[in-house]
């Protein structure tokens, strides 16, 4: 099986797709932007062949690239995994008769305003939503919601762009920021008050094969704004029960409305006063290496499991659910360069065995701003057969690890 695979090196994790195609027995043509003097030794030997082109989102360019590929062997599939390469692989796959995920399908999964009023239609619980052109639809919209809302770019992963408006003055001052007074249209919902979560799955021909739920704590918007708050991603090992079925239920059927086939999902969601809500699905993986927790969590190997199932259409090994995991984002206590670290000690001594992976930048690494994401400075991954047990060390983890900077 030959598989185009778009952007193997960048960002880092991307080989962990082209190693797992490899190993499942797929020649593996890799697209990308970087020279191919700069791979790796071992991401060259993963690749059978490599093309450099000047953008992955360029349309032109990736179809010229795969048409070349295509003169010289049979493609079965090309994969995409990264939210901005999305749309420009979907239509080069129509172009060039390529199976996988549809131009209509990768559509609905990034515009954010098209998602919810299809899903609405077919009974998704959804806030209310629309898409601002003009600083008058956003009013209009306001006056008929009400605040709080919610604005962010119709395009787009994580909570970059995103602004939480409270009122009718900053709803202005957002106007401008956004880029909405110039032109540019913005997605604008209710703001909807709730726990948020996500489930991640990897489906062959519409049917989940593999699934896992993670919390946010504390929310997205809030943890991507306070310094002091070292924000946590948990992932349960107790899917099974049924307080999860719910969202199970709705992650099948929106698989099933936007017409998803053999692909990874990763899907958001609020539970709150109002129940359950959809918030947005993605046809890719989650981003912030999130497959190494549940990697960590399960015992296997989920980039192989993606990859049996995109070259043979079955998976390999079930998830042992043995434990819960989750990362914890450690920030500096100010800009500028890390000095230091303290707390570590202590944390090893306690809990060195739950301790799975952790990236602390050396003393003099520049720091990264809070908006910058979750694994923009130090982190912690962690692991323990107690969904509980592992909240409690991560709130410790927390309240002791301090990373100076100044």
């Amino acid at each position: 099986m030959n598989v185009i695979f778009i952007e193997p090196s960048f960002p880092y994790n991307q080989r962990e797709f082209v190693r797992a195609l490899h190993a499942a027995g797929a020649n593996v043509i890799g697209i990308g932007e970087r020279p191919e003097s700069s791979l790796s030794e071992e991401l060259r030997h993963w690749l059978g062949d490599y093309i450099q082109i000047r953008s992955v989102v360029d349309e032109d360019a990736l179809l010229k690239a795969v048409r070349y590929v295509q003169d010289r062997v049979w493609v079965d599939r090309l994969e995409a995994t990264i939210e901005a390469h999305i749309m420009a692989a979907a239509a080069v796959r129509e172009k060039t008769g390529i199976p996988g995920t549809s131009t209509r399908t990768a559509w609905l999964c990034r515009d954010k305003p098209a998602m919810k009023e299809v899903l609405r239609e077919a009974g998704i619980p959804c806030a209310m939503s629309t898409r601002a052109r003009t600083p008058e639809d956003a009013r209009d919209f306001a006056d008929s919601v009400g605040f709080p809302l919610i604005v962010k770019p119709p395009s787009g992963a994580g909570a970059s762009g995103t602004f939480r408006v409270r009122d009718a003055a900053e709803l202005e001052r957002v106007i401008d920021e956004s880029g909405l007074s110039a032109g540019h249209a913005v997605a604008i919902e209710e703001f909807i008050e709730g726990h948020e979560g996500y489930i991640d799955t990897v489906t062959i021909n519409g049917k989940v094969e593999h699934e896992f739920i993670t919390h946010y704590y504390p929310n997205v918007l809030e943890a991507m704004r306070e310094r002091w708050i070292s924000p946590q991603m948990v992932t349960t090992n107790r899917i099974d029960e049924p307080g999860y079925a719910e969202v199970r239920e709705m992650t099948r059927k929106v698989i099933e409305i936007f017409d998803i086939g053999t692909s990874a999902t990763h899907m958001e969601w609020f539970y709150g006063p109002k129940g359950l809500k959809f918030s947005e699905i993605g046809c890719r993986p989650p981003g912030v290496g999130q497959w190494d927790v549940y990697n960590a969590a399960n015992e296997f190997d989920l980039y192989f499991e993606w990859a049996s199932a995109i070259c043979h259409r079955r998976t390999a090994t079930p998830p042992s659910r043995r434990y819960s995991a989750g990362m914890i984002a450690l920030r500096p206590e100010c800009d500028g360069q890390i000095t230091g670290y303290s707390g570590l000690d202590e944390i090893g001594r306690r809990y060195d065995e739950c301790i799975v992976a952790a990236h602390l930048p050396d003393p003099g690494s520049p720091t990264q701003p809070v908006e910058a994401g979750y694994m923009a400075n130090a982190w912690m991954r962690v692991r323990h057969p107690d969904y509980d047990s592992l909240r409690s060390i991560l709130d410790e983890i927390g309240q002791t690890v301090r990373v100076h900077a100044r």
